[in-house]
């Protein structure tokens, strides 16, 4: 492309004046730090800053960036086609995807529907199950069951169902759907259960059930809601009172699919099966945008035989063949074991490993600015006491050589699979070190 601007400089000086950033101010915007390259598991800025990545792009690059097997998954693919609409057309990249996806997901999924974004997806599984129960002639179920600390996204259909309290609904009371909230769920994941604990939702679905089409909500983790791990056996007493009282469960795991909490997705600490779910972020690497909805026969074929057997969903970009290309190349790079793999003994057990170095954090549970330390899989987090200084706490890290984003009280790291020892002690550190000197 040819170059507008001379420098740095001039574009990143055009970026503060024009470009809207991630929740952030036109008039008084955060900081954002010039960036010309990235590689690995290192993102280099005009300066020649190389930052060790703690963050894979808000969960995304699990490969780290720049990796040539997913770069010539897109060379190869861009010769044959970039794009083609998905409506009356098929391509092989969307058919590997979809093979992939299946064998990996419980048998129980059969039917995928291939969204551009993780929001889009959060967006279709709530129609397939409002569409669900029209066919069924159950057509006052249209609303939702959750739970207070999630997070779905930022369309007004996804923030209906985040947290009320902690998001825009405020901004937007006459928009914003109304449905219905239960307490988030308190037992930590290393927890003692008990057994009365879901008598709030369980009084939500005896009182409404021919309202709620369905419960959605994140397993195990509640991430931007607050990085919270939440008890296993929740998702299990969530599915029989989805049972009991007829009503469809929607899982997202938009973060935490594809091995992020140390199972593939994280509903397996439940040993439970959802009717929809849907992933996204890590599908394809952090390379391009892509999300999927998986569901059951059962509720693909209950829409297909309605009133109106027609998923109203299509988006323009729906099955991108650049984007299946590299997904597919991702998933496979995922699971390969073997000498030559990324992770030679599987992604498990780098998993394992990743964890078990991220357990050094636990070193601050007493600091006295902390109020508690968890972590799940590759995902660590450091809760403070007080909010945190955005700005501040980004220039320190980048001092460190660091990038990590935090969020309120949270000091999180849910880096890239293929960070090494040394690096994760280094994010670690730096993490440890911030927490102790404020």
């Amino acid at each position: 492309m040819p170059n507008l601007f001379d420098t740095p400089s001039d574009w990143l000086a055009f970026d503060k004046a024009h470009l809207w950033h991630p929740y952030t101010s036109m008039i008084n915007p955060l900081p954002c730090y010039p960036v010309v390259g990235a590689k690995g598991n290192y993102i280099e800025l005009a300066d020649g800053t190389k930052l060790l990545d703690g963050t894979a792009s808000w969960w995304s690059a699990i490969h780290g960036y720049n990796h040539p097997r997913l770069n010539k998954a897109i060379q190869e693919q861009t010769g044959r086609m970039s794009h083609v609409m998905f409506g009356g057309i098929a391509h092989q990249a969307a058919s590997e995807l979809g093979e992939r996806l299946l064998r990996i997901a419980p048998n129980e999924f059969q039917h995928i529907f291939l969204a551009d974004s993780g929001s889009i997806a959060v967006t279709v599984a709530m129609k397939m199950a409002l569409q669900y129960w029209q066919s069924l002639g159950e057509r006052t179920k249209q609303s939702f069951l959750t739970i207070r600390g999630g997070y779905h996204g930022d369309p007004f259909s996804c923030m209906s169902v985040s947290d009320p309290d902690n998001s825009a609904h405020a901004l937007f009371p006459n928009v914003i759907a109304k449905h219905y909230f239960a307490p988030r769920p308190t037992i930590p994941f290393d927890g003692t259960w008990d057994p009365d604990y879901l008598a709030l939702i369980r009084q939500n679905l005896e009182q409404n059930a021919d309202q709620i089409a369905a419960i959605i909500l994140e397993p195990i983790v509640q991430g931007a809601g607050g990085m919270w791990f939440y008890h296993p056996q929740y998702l299990r007493e969530l599915r029989k009172l989805c049972d009991d009282y007829n009503t469809l469960l929607i899982f997202d795991e938009i973060a935490t699919g594809f091995g992020r909490t140390g199972k593939m997705f994280a509903m397996e600490y439940g040993g439970i099966i959802p009717d929809i779910f849907c992933v996204g972020k890590a599908l394809t690497g952090g390379v391009m945008t892509l999300a999927a909805v998986l569901t059951t026969q059962k509720i693909a074929h209950g829409i297909s035989q309605g009133e109106n057997p027609v998923l109203m969903h299509g988006p323009t970009f729906m099955g991108n063949p650049l984007a299946c290309a590299v997904a597919c190349t991702a998933l496979d790079m995922l699971t390969e074991t073997g000498p030559s793999a990324l992770y030679p003994t599987g992604w498990a057990d780098n998993i394992a490993r990743q964890s078990k170095r991220l357990t050094q954090l636990y070193a601050l549970k007493d600091a006295t600015s902390v109020k508690d330390v968890r972590v799940l899989g590759s995902i660590g987090v450091v809760e403070m006491k007080t909010s945190i200084d955005v700005a501040k706490a980004q220039a320190f890290f980048v001092s460190r050589n660091v990038w990590i984003r935090p969020f309120g009280r949270l000091i999180y790291t849910i880096p890239p699979y293929s960070l090494n020892d040394d690096e994760l002690d280094l994010i670690c550190k730096t993490m440890m070190d911030y927490a102790i000197s404020n």
